[in-house]
């Protein structure tokens, strides 16, 4: 922008403060950006719970897979225990019994992790689709506030019309944020 570009829209900014026709297109304005920033404020909020859930949920899948590499390996030691001559069987018997409890025990704890962490994967589904939302809706405000302001430089109130429907768009996407479930 030019120095005489910016001139020019200060002198429009004076002439308008002097209008008091363009007194509701600045309230509008004022108004959409406080919608603004609610929106945004939600949008980084709804993005951060999503991280937080993304990293608990890759926290509990790591969990599962070290269960899942202890079963195995209790499972290789009984495979070995099957194939290996033994001094004492007895003791043989023992430690069988005592690792094909763990591998039952590490069979259901795999179980309860899968289901945690599929919990949290759709907490991170349904977190992004919030944020989605609000990140389209302060789109929308955003553009609603360049275009009801294009009113102060042009004096045509089309825009201004434009920018409240734009806006009204906006807060519609936003409040959806809230609902998704």
């Amino acid at each position: 922008m030019s120095v005489e570009e910016l001139h020019e829209i200060e002198e429009h900014a004076e002439h308008s403060s002097r209008d008091p026709s363009l007194l509701p297109v600045t309230f509008t304005m004022a108004v959409l950006a406080v919608v603004l920033a609610a929106t945004t404020l939600m949008g980084h909020r709804a993005h951060t719970e999503e991280l937080l859930f993304q990293n608990r949920a890759t926290d509990q899948w790591a969990y599962y897979q070290a269960k899942n590499i202890r079963q195995h390996t209790y499972e290789l030691f009984l495979d070995l225990l099957s194939v290996t001559a033994a001094k004492d069987p007895e003791q043989v018997e023992k430690l069988r019994a005592k690792y094909e409890k763990q591998v039952e025990r590490y069979k259901d704890d795999l179980t309860e992790i899968n289901k945690e962490a599929t919990s949290l994967e759709a907490e991170v589904a349904h977190e992004q689709r919030r944020a989605n939302r609000f990140d389209l809706g302060e789109v929308c405000l955003e553009a609603a506030i360049v275009i009801a302001s294009l009113t102060l430089l042009t004096r045509r109130r089309l825009f201004y019309q434009l920018g409240i429907l734009m806006g009204l768009a906006g807060v519609g996407i936003a409040v959806t944020g809230f609902l998704i479930r």
